[in-house]
């Protein structure tokens, strides 16, 4: 199965997660800022974090930019208030005829609120559902 994983973070949080998938699934993980090439995918992750009740605007750019060689896409989310999926990458994919099979939220902090989440055991959570997506 062709996979790739990329990601788009402010506070680094969504860059540890996207490392950590990365390394367990042994596809490397790229910073949507870099403008990765995409090309033929069998399943896309999609790692980043909500701001202000939305994804970071390179993130719906890149998005914007995906073609319907991409299959499916899985959303890897951190938000501060565990509840805000990135609704607008979802809306954006669909627009372009790429399936999403499911979604992770787990916590993330920003500035005060919630300090030292993601914790490992979070992270390890985000791995976990990872792995459960490429069988």
């Amino acid at each position: 199965m062709k996979t790739k994983i990329i990601y788009a973070t402010m506070t680094k949080h969504s860059k540890k997660i996207a490392e950590a998938i990365s390394k367990e699934l042994n596809v490397p993980a790229e910073n949507v800022k870099s403008n990765p090439a995409t090309g033929e995918l069998d399943l896309l992750f999609i790692v980043g974090g909500i701001y202000g009740g939305e994804s970071l605007p390179e993130m719906l750019t890149f998005v914007k930019g995906l073609n319907n060689k991409v299959k499916k896409a899985v959303l890897v989310t951190t938000c501060a208030s565990k509840k805000n999926g990135q609704n607008s990458v979802r809306q954006l994919l669909k627009e372009r005829g790429i399936e999403v099979v499911d979604e992770f939220i787990g916590r993330g902090g920003f500035l005060f609120m919630h300090l030292g989440h993601p914790n490992k055991n979070e992270i390890q959570d985000a791995v976990d559902f990872a792995k459960k997506q490429i069988r």
